[in-house]
């Protein structure tokens, strides 16, 4: 049976020296070949054209034409899968959160004044990877408001069926140890986004695990905190989770859900990633009491890999409402797919269809078989 073919990529950075770096790292994994090399967007578009990559990384800040620009460019005349690679200033951040709007699949920071990638190399072929089975988004597009449940599970046999949903009121008095929990990789940025802008205010705490590089965390919330209807957070360790608020998970740091007696406060750690992740949604996931499954409120959207299906399986088994999103809407059918077949998402729910979800469950009443 003949080997399947390498997945071409394209460099796009001013700096040999990043150049060389990035061409090295990736060179490493028999599945990866780097066909070329280009100092600035002019000459990355006659690469473009003449070797036909599958996949691209590109730095932000060149000569001649910025990465930004060429980003826009490249998406409207000929959409391609983008890595950035983007510097660790607040603004490299922005420009980074900017340029996954416009349709890049991920983000990396760009290596500093070292002459090795270190733990960076793996996370770069990882992301290689991702990137070449992404579906691509038209630039700034949002899933459709209207939208369906894809499929759903029936109910594992020590579930407890929830009550009737009915829609949440706007200003949240429940029980305080219901939560959101959210979990996404490659493609989640823009997926959060697009449901997080459609929540209401008023609805139980939300903590969000994004697989994103440290220093763009912050960005990322920021960013958000501008859109929504509530206050959106980077956590800091021992914040509370209150009702009306979203954290969200620093990079590199996994981020835990402790009930102190009274509600949840953010726990941060840098233990061993955990699927080759810092955050780790599993590890959210996994921080729940079992005791307070069913009041949970629990969602895998797009990313590459196995991230967040053992704790939604956990918290499904403890009662939890859970759901992944489909195929048609991921950028990378990988997580989602993997919390859907290992039975842990009752329901597979197109992207437009998240947020409504989301309110019918945070209004259900208590479960009468919870117990503290």
């Amino acid at each position: 049976m003949q080997a399947p073919r390498p997945i071409r990529v394209l460099v796009v950075d001013d700096s040999a020296v990043v150049r060389r770096l990035v061409t090295d790292a990736l060179n490493a994994d028999p599945e990866i070949t780097v066909v070329g090399t280009a100092t600035d967007p002019f000459v990355a578009k006659d690469r473009i054209l003449e070797l036909s990559p599958d996949v691209l990384t590109l730095d932000l800040e060149m000569p001649r034409m910025d990465g930004l620009t060429f980003l826009g460019i490249l998406m409207r005349e000929r959409p391609l899968p983008v890595i950035i690679m983007s510097s660790l200033t607040k603004e490299g951040s922005h420009q980074a959160l900017e340029a996954l709007r416009l349709g890049a699949v991920d983000v990396l920071a760009k290596p500093g004044g070292s002459y090795s990638f270190g733990d960076l190399g793996g996370t770069l072929r990882n992301a290689v990877k991702a990137a070449a089975v992404a579906r691509l988004r038209r630039p700034g597009a949002a899933a459709p408001a209207a939208a369906t449940v894809a499929r759903s599970h029936p109910p594992f046999s020590n579930a407890v069926p929830s009550p009737r949903p009915r829609v949440a009121s706007d200003n949240y008095r429940g029980d305080p140890r219901r939560l959101i929990l959210l979990g996404a990789s490659t493609g989640g940025t823009e997926a959060l986004r697009e449901v997080l802008v459609r929540l209401p205010a008023g609805l139980p705490p939300i903590a969000i695990v994004q697989h994103i590089p440290a220093h763009f965390s912050r960005a990322f919330a920021e960013r958000l905190d501008t859109l929504c209807a509530f206050p959106v957070r980077e956590a800091a360790d021992g914040d509370p989770l209150s009702p009306g608020t979203a954290l969200v998970a620093p990079g590199n740091f996994h981020m835990l859900a402790r009930w102190t007696g009274t509600g949840y406060r953010a726990e941060l750690n840098s233990g061993p990633q955990v699927w080759h992740q810092r955050p780790a949604v599993d590890v959210l996931f996994k921080s729940v009491p079992e005791a307070h499954g069913s009041l949970m409120i629990a969602g895998v959207l797009t990313g590459m890999g196995k991230d967040g299906a053992e704790g939604l399986v956990r918290l499904r088994k403890a009662g939890a409402s859970t759901f992944a999103q489909d195929e048609a809407s991921s950028v990378v059918y990988g997580m989602p797919r993997e919390a859907w077949e290992r039975g842990g998402a009752e329901v597979q729910l197109s992207l437009g269809a998240m947020a409504d979800h989301i309110v019918r469950l945070a209004g259900q009443a208590r479960p009468p078989h919870v117990l503290s």
